[in-house]
């Protein structure tokens, strides 16, 4: 990678830890063809793995709910074969609900971390989450005593991870947790976006916490990445004309000034201050130099002017309202 390529490295909230400004998620490594379109084989995953681990970010994002462990296993198999993480790079896990029950009780955290160690071959990891709690059937049973949350920080208190967050999706689960909770870093994903700002309001109360926003699918399921004639989806479900109007008006305005709505897409997240990382989810090897690339193109003042004046949407995107990963 060449240096005019590398991206910047930014601190963590308030942990101390060191991050790229872009971080690589791998959800579409454990080849999810019913959310992604597309599917990947084992060795492509292998060779975006490393291609990661080579590449211009040192931070990483992962979950056991990313094709049913098959993210995981694939990042394993190339750890194993480097001998660990590479120095200074940083993994961001989660710890994710039983696949057969859904529950979220302290047993089943402990089970997915267990999981998720052996597989990828880690004694630990350096930032570790709550995924997906608006799916618990009851809430109490992770924010209660001897629930998820407690047993998330009982794992940071063992050196299992230096330090914790939260990832969801829902804004109205998420806020009160974060409200209650001291976390040291939160993901929203596809509610800041360039047709989407229903997690603003959230990211400022984390950033004013001295919470670390990590800020995912800024592509908003892909689209602005591949361009909407191509993929006419838009958060990982086919999309309607009326969904997809804003995402073209969007790509009217890139054209116009002749930039990529793929870095202008990037670029929207990254230039927020109140944003520590961008997690952009990579599939195959090459895509990880073309977001590199994205993240260092010049995009003019204009661009961002014309942008200010497009309606977006405020309310949680409505493809993903219902919307439940698959295991």
């Amino acid at each position: 990678m060449n240096d005019v390529n590398r991206i910047e490295e930014t601190e963590l909230g308030q942990t101390g830890i060191k991050v790229s400004r872009v971080c690589f998620g791998t959800g579409p490594i454990g080849s999810m063809p019913e959310v992604y379109g597309h599917g990947i084989t084992a060795d492509e995953g292998k060779d975006t793995v490393r291609a990661i681990f080579s590449g211009p970010s040192n931070f990483m994002d992962t979950s056991r709910n990313y094709g049913a462990g098959r993210a995981e296993e694939r990042i394993g198999a190339v750890v194993r074969e480097m001998g660990g993480l590479p120095e200074g790079f940083v993994l961001s896990a989660k710890l994710d609900r039983d696949p057969e029950t859904n529950s979220f009780d302290a047993s089943a955290m402990r089970r997915s971390l267990e999981a998720s160690l052996e597989t990828m071959g880690l004694d630990r990891v350096q930032l570790l989450h709550l995924h997906d709690p608006e799916y618990a059937a009851d809430l109490d049973e992770v924010t209660r005593p001897g629930g998820a949350i407690e047993e998330l920080y009982k794992m940071k208190e063992e050196g299992l991870c230096d330090a914790v967050g939260l990832a969801a999706g829902k804004t109205s689960v998420m806020m009160p947790i974060l409200e209650r909770f001291p976390f040291d870093a939160m993901i929203t994903h596809n509610r800041f976006t360039l047709v989407n700002r229903h997690a603003d309001a959230m990211i400022d109360f984390a950033h004013g916490k001295g919470i670390a926003v990590l800020n995912a699918a800024p592509f908003a399921g892909g689209v602005f990445a591949t361009g909407s004639a191509s993929n006419p989806r838009y958060v990982y479900q086919e999309a309607s004309e009326a969904m997809l109007a804003p995402i073209r008006a969007v790509e009217a305005v890139c054209d116009r000034h002749g930039v990529p709505a793929g870095a202008v897409a990037l670029q929207f997240s990254m230039r927020d201050p109140r944003i520590t990382s961008t997690i952009c989810g990579v599939g195959k090897a090459e895509h990880i130099s073309a977001i590199a690339a994205w993240a260092n193109t010049p995009v003019p003042d204009a661009v961002w002017e014309e942008l200010s004046t497009l309606e977006v949407e405020h309310d949680d995107p409505e493809a993903t309202r219902n919307y439940v990963p698959p295991s």
